[in-house]
């Protein structure tokens, strides 16, 4: 297994899939201006996967476009995790599980930047600028919402309630993480856990939202195990590729 070309996979479809989620809301929000800041954050995720997926086909070496690797793979081959492909739902349901993903993504991104690897750690610096700002901002919804009235806190908590058990798969470490940390090419990710735990417990308290005790955890994602939502995400994703083999924009 080339674990570098694994570990860019799954770094680069967490941004695909949820990039695409984002995008739904395209004329669909709450708001304009809130309309236009998710379709801006959509827009950075799916940046970040074309560089990750550009670098992720040198890698490979078998001559594969950053297109090929996002469009042209079967479900079982997508690497994301579970939490980015869960539906939408409302407004609050969306900024969570961001909030959740944000959280995650920003200590990540800043101990990617010390990776031996220069084009990670260059993939890395760009994309942290961008996650500093998405995490400002589903923070600040989550306090808004869960901090205001009766209905808007009950419906934040309730996001909570469903997100919180697709956390966990966040932090699995496997054998493609031991052998990149084993040979000097990934950073430790000692504290990692810790820091977005930090990150979400201060935001909530500020929210005056509470944090489910139920400790059920859902994994399957780094593995190609999906929910059966992922299937109606690639159906859209890929279907102008499968239709027109080869068709560039």
């Amino acid at each position: 297994m080339n674990s570098l070309f694994e570990y860019l996979i799954r770094l680069g479809d967490d941004s695909l899939i949820l990039g695409h989620r984002l995008s739904e809301w395209c004329g669909h929000g709450p708001v304009l201006e809130e309309d236009i800041a998710m379709t801006n954050i959509s827009l950075d995720l799916i940046g970040q996967t074309t560089s990750i997926f550009e670098y992720a086909g040198k890698v490979e070496g078998k001559g594969r476009s950053e297109d090929d690797i996002a469009f042209l793979r079967y479900q079982k081959d997508y690497k994301n995790l579970l939490l980015v492909e869960r539906p939408n739902g409302d407004f609050g349901v969306t900024m969570m599980r961001q909030f959740l993903f944000d959280a995650f993504r920003k200590p990540l991104f800043e101990r990617l930047v010390n990776a031996s690897d220069a084009q990670l750690s260059a993939i890395a610096a760009k994309s942290l600028k961008e996650t500093i700002y998405h995490l400002r901002h589903s923070s600040e919804w989550i306090i808004r919402l869960g901090d205001g009235t009766e209905e808007s806190h009950q419906r934040i908590q309730d996001a909570l309630d469903e997100l919180w058990k697709y956390t966990a798969e966040m932090f699995v470490e496997d054998e493609v993480d031991e052998s990149l940390l084993a040979d000097g090419i990934l950073p430790s990710m000692k504290g990692l856990k810790e820091e977005w735990m930090a990150t979400v417990n201060s935001v909530l308290e500020q929210a005056t939202l509470t944090i489910p005790t139920n400790n059920w955890e859902q994994h399957g994602g780094r593995n190609g195990k999906h929910s059966e939502h992922l299937g109606f995400i690639l159906t859209e994703l890929q279907y102008m590729q499968r239709a027109y083999p080869g068709m560039e924009w």
